[in-house]
């Protein structure tokens, strides 16, 4: 494994993808980290952030099938998946196949469809397939879902089920942006170059096989042990209602691995660990009588938890 090599190529994507993302350079990172890492994104936040941009700006710079559905309240799970249709002509059932048949799918707001539409993903998500009639079809690699969600505050939203929201490797958010970024977009930065038509700086081939690369960076057993009382901590300790479950754990070192890979290194330190824990931890912790406060029971376990 070169990891060095992988980093160039990584490097270039970020790059390309913050030509039209202005100011969210870590954002970008943390996304690409969760591809690497074969997970999938949740992204909350307001509309009118970059969300769409950010989605579609990773699939062009990594040459990958793109497709947008968005979420409503009258959605069915046939609408993501696909539906069979009797052809007179074969005199049989033809396959129609949804848009959940691509490489990089967005879910935008994905939390103002039913929880029964929301969970038509599940499969796909957790085993790259989708089981429709019976018959089982295989998601073309590296299958990515990035979901978009609204702050759960404003009209017509569905809370996501927490085995839904578990299956997201990473939630984060792109939040405003500062003061520089924004006046470089007023001026027309962004708005030169279109999301869509990016230069591709991998494809898909060269993709999977970084992500292979991403499981091969060692982590040793001291840093596993450094895991385990992140984890530990968030299960013993007061505020939340659960802790961290053991797919939450193996997510956490696999994001860790796959950040070491972005800084061109093939092992895992603890300020990966440290860098990857708030997107992969936040969203699946729920603090009993403080809703909201995900973020602060993060770094209250990040503070306390020695490294060695």
């Amino acid at each position: 494994m070169n990891a060095r090599a992988g980093q160039d190529g990584l490097e270039a994507v970020v790059n390309e993808v913050s030509s039209v993302l202005i100011g969210k350079r870590h954002q970008i990172q943390l996304a690409l980290c969760c591809l690497l890492a074969r997970g999938h994104l949740l992204i909350e936040d307001l509309p009118g952030m970059g969300k769409t941009t950010l989605a579609h700006g990773l699939a062009s710079a990594l040459g990958l099938t793109f497709k947008r559905l968005q979420f409503t309240s009258d959605l069915l799970p046939s609408d993501i998946l696909g539906i069979s249709i009797y052809d007179r002509e074969s005199e049989g059932f033809r396959f129609h196949p949804g848009p959940v048949f691509t490489q990089l799918l967005l879910a935008d707001e994905i939390n103002r469809s039913t929880p029964k539409t929301q969970s038509a993903l599940l499969e796909a998500m957790a085993e790259g397939q989708v089981t429709i009639d019976g018959v089982s079809r295989d998601l073309a690699p590296p299958f990515f879902v990035i979901a978009t969600q609204n702050p759960i505050s404003q009209r017509g939203t569905y809370p996501l089920p927490e085995s839904q929201q578990d299956r997201f490797a990473m939630c984060i958010s792109l939040g405003y942006p500062d003061a520089e970024a924004e006046k470089q977009m007023l001026l027309g930065a962004a708005s030169k170059r279109d999301a869509a038509a990016l230069r591709p700086c991998l494809d898909a081939e060269r993709l999977l096989r970084l992500q292979e690369d991403a499981t091969r960076v060692h982590a040793s057993e001291a840093l596993a042990d450094y895991i385990l009382r992140l984890v530990r901590f968030t299960r013993e300790g007061e505020g939340a209602d659960t802790g961290l479950s053991p797919r939450a754990s193996l997510m956490l070192l696999a994001c860790a691995r796959a950040w070491a890979l972005l800084e061109g290194r093939d092992y895992v330190i603890p300020e990966d660990v440290q860098r990857v824990f708030p997107a992969v931890a936040k969203h699946r912790l729920h603090p009993h009588g403080e809703a909201g406060k995900g973020g602060a029971l993060v770094q209250r376990a990040l503070d306390a938890v020695d490294v060695v």
